[in-house]
């Protein structure tokens, strides 16, 4: 069984797909065991098609097929629930995320207290647009000042979590936005980790910023509830 699973969602990113599957196995092999499971959410190009070819080269590789399009969310939900691996490490499909970065998680995570159940990514140096950096540096301010989540960057696609931690979390759509938040819910510890962001090199991104804001307001209200009406205690066989 391997200890890590890499999951990867992606919709319509058929230019991305081989690259970054060539740079995960090229960052993994002969440092761990692994695998890595691409969940297509129902894209309407030859994002499949790729995937399916690109499994004779690569034995790591699962490919997992949305029958309707779900969101980023659920994709990765569905992804770690199918994963074999203790240990979890995200990355968007798009490229942005390094996949070098995740040795570097690795080994953070193997340095660190078992109390830390996540190990998120933090993008020092942004490479998207200005707006897009705009939006994010007050989508973070605000929802830091809300949520108290000491987390400078939950945005960011590279994470490295444990499964069990994972899915023992409230699921609803975009909570992969609030990961940190909700672990800190669940009595774990989070560790912010610098990372490496690039530029995307093909295709183009399925958010907007009105969309983001939009949704997010109703995400923010619905976690700070959640952290609210949270009761956790230790217990005991007697």
């Amino acid at each position: 069984m391997p200890f890590l699973s890499v999951v990867v969602p992606v919709f319509n990113e058929r230019d991305n797909v081989l690259p970054l599957i060539a740079e995960i196995t090229a960052a993994l092999r002969g440092k761990v065991d692994f695998e890595i499971v691409y969940v297509d959410d129902a894209s309407r190009d030859d994002t499949v098609s790729i995937l399916k070819a690109a499994k004779a080269a690569n034995p790591e590789l699962r490919v997992l097929q949305h029958h309707t399009q779900s969101g980023q969310s659920t994709a990765i939900r569905n992804g770690v629930k199918a994963a074999r691996g203790e240990w979890i490490a995200t990355l968007d499909g798009d490229g942005q995320n390094d996949p070098a970065d995740i040795p570097k998680l690795l080994t953070m995570r193997n340095e660190s207290s078992e109390s830390i159940k996540l190990f998120a990514g933090w993008r020092v140096n942004r490479q998207d647009s200005g707006s897009k950096r705009w939006a994010s540096k007050w989508a973070n301010a605000i929802r830091s000042r809300l949520l108290k989540d000491e987390t400078p960057d939950t945005g960011c696609g590279i994470k490295l979590f444990e499964r069990a931690a994972f899915l023992d979390l409230p699921y609803f759509d975009h909570m992969h936005r609030y990961l940190p938040a909700l672990m800190q819910r669940a009595g774990w510890q989070v560790k912010s980790v610098p990372v490496n962001h690039r530029a995307r090199s093909a295709g183009s991104s399925k958010y907007n910023n009105l969309n983001r804001a939009l949704v997010g307001i109703a995400d923010l209200r619905g976690v700070a509830w959640l952290i609210r009406r949270s009761r956790r205690s230790g217990i005991d066989e007697i």
